[in-house]
């Protein structure tokens, strides 16, 4: 499992995301080969200073507030720091599938800032940083009659200028740590229900 603090800059709009939870499994195979399992990933809406007009007045009424969700774009690699994400858009103006990224997710390719460092043994936690300053942001869809609005207030697309700074721990436990589990248990409870 692991938590980071992003921060994004993509197109005109630059905002520390809430933090970010994921679960995902990595380990060699039989064959010798890397082998993943994705588990799933949270995270909340963050609030995009001056909401919606760009102004103080997009921050200071609720109608005008804008906000920005991350979430799985259906990419991850945890070998290579790639993975894809789409970024909900949410104001009581814009219907609720506007999305940037809704057709084809926002890539990142994450190249370490620096080397990793444990923070602890037990339980064992490793902070890394990373980013990714070269993808592309597409414009937002599914976003109603203010859709060419929201792009010009977002500058979207945005094929340069974009940034994704990743600061992150993490936790793990190797599968021999796991519970042992008793077939015949899980039969029998299976049965009593």
């Amino acid at each position: 499992m692991h938590t980071a603090a992003p921060r994004l800059t993509m197109g005109k709009v630059t905002v520390a995301l809430a933090p970010i939870t994921m679960t995902h499994a990595e380990g060699p195979l039989p064959d010798g080969s890397n082998g993943q399992v994705w588990g799933a990933m949270h995270s909340s809406p963050t609030a995009i200073r001056g909401g919606l007009t760009g102004t103080p007045a997009g921050d200071r009424t609720a109608v005008l507030g804008l906000a920005i969700q991350p979430e799985y774009g259906g990419r991850f690699d945890a070998y290579t720091g790639q993975f894809s994400l789409r970024f909900r858009i949410l104001s009581p103006l814009l219907p609720h599938g506007c999305t940037i990224g809704a057709s084809e997710p926002v890539d990142f390719q994450l190249k370490r800032s620096g080397p990793s460092k444990w923070v602890s043994q037990d339980p064992p936690v490793i902070e890394f940083s990373a980013y990714d300053d070269s993808f592309t942001a597409p414009a937002a869809e599914h976003c109603g009659p203010l859709t060419a609005f929201l792009d010009r207030r977002l500058g979207l697309p945005a094929s340069e200028g974009n940034l994704m700074s990743y600061d992150a721990s993490y936790t793990f436990k190797t599968y021999d740590q796991l519970p042992a589990s008793d077939d015949k248990e899980k039969k029998e409870g299976n049965l009593s229900h």
